[in-house]
């Protein structure tokens, strides 16, 4: 674990998001989870060994960084969209039965699914104490309706999910575009001045970033306008529209088969939201 500021941790060994960790006073929080059981549990010995675990938070329900909070005994807390979404879920999850260019695309079969449903959801602020540490869990929608931001103001850091992706085009399926691109210019704004910007994607990550990942918004939002406009688009006609959505981002083979799937995974599955009224 690298440590980030007196009390804030971040882990980034294990596949899947970056992950977070709050330490004071002999009790830690957890900030989401690693894709996978077995790593989840190293997570959990990892933090254990700093203090008590009180609380694992999940800064919104993708995959990557929900499916491992079955396996951790935690209170566990999540933004009502969040607890709604995962509380949908079938008990067994299969990577391939809905490849999103995520990593849990990988997960042949995971179950006991259901034992990650948030305990405890909130619509717009919570504070939580660890410690002698105070932390606001802030509602920032986005890149899913239910994301959320960890602030710790006595740190000066801010846990940002996915709301920041450097070098690779983000999941669009559960995408709320305008208020995205307001999160991303609050970021930008003095709130955030002196603050460590800690995305689940990249890890630290400062205003150069932040403002590709703006223009980046920008420009696949144009894309996006063909979708859920007028007559629905083809499979064939939403390959095609990723395909070229995904020209500019310079990746190895590997990592640009991955992201093609997630942009033509999310633009499908935007475009079917946007049919049912939920776009």
């Amino acid at each position: 674990m690298r440590k980030i500021a007196p009390g804030v941790y971040m882990e980034t060994k294990f596949p899947g998001v970056h992950l977070g960790a709050l330490v004071s006073a002999g009790e830690t929080l957890l900030l989401d989870t690693p894709v996978r059981l077995e790593d989840g549990y190293r997570w959990l010995e990892d933090v254990t060994a700093l203090g008590r675990p009180r609380f694992l938070v999940l800064l919104d329900h993708h995959p990557d960084r929900a499916l491992g909070a079955r396996g951790l005994d935690l209170p566990l807390v999540a933004h009502d969209v969040s607890g709604d979404r995962i509380g949908s879920w079938q008990d067994t999850f299969k990577g391939d039965a809905h490849p999103m260019g995520a990593e849990a695309d990988r997960l042949k079969r995971a179950t006991g699914v259901r034992r990650a449903i948030p305990e405890l959801t909130f619509s717009e602020t919570i504070r939580l104490h660890v410690g002698e540490m105070e932390v606001e869990l802030v509602h920032r929608p986005g890149p899913t309706s239910g994301s959320i931001w960890a602030v710790v103001p006595q740190a000066k850091v801010v846990f940002v999910g996915d709301c920041v992706w450097v070098g690779e085009p983000p999941y669009l399926g559960e995408a709320d575009i305008p208020s995205w691109l307001e999160a991303l210019a609050e970021l930008r704004g003095k709130r955030w001045r002196g603050y460590r910007i800690i995305s689940s994607r990249n890890g630290l990550v400062q205003g150069p970033a932040i403002n590709t990942m703006l223009r980046t918004l920008r420009r696949l939002r144009g894309g996006m306008r063909r979708l859920g406009s007028g007559r629905p688009l083809s499979e064939e006609a939403v390959t095609a529209l990723a395909m070229q959505l995904a020209r500019p981002f310079r990746l190895p083979p590997g990592r640009k088969a991955r992201a093609l799937q997630r942009l033509q995974s999310g633009l499908a599955d935007f475009q079917r939201r946007a049919g049912e009224g939920g776009g």
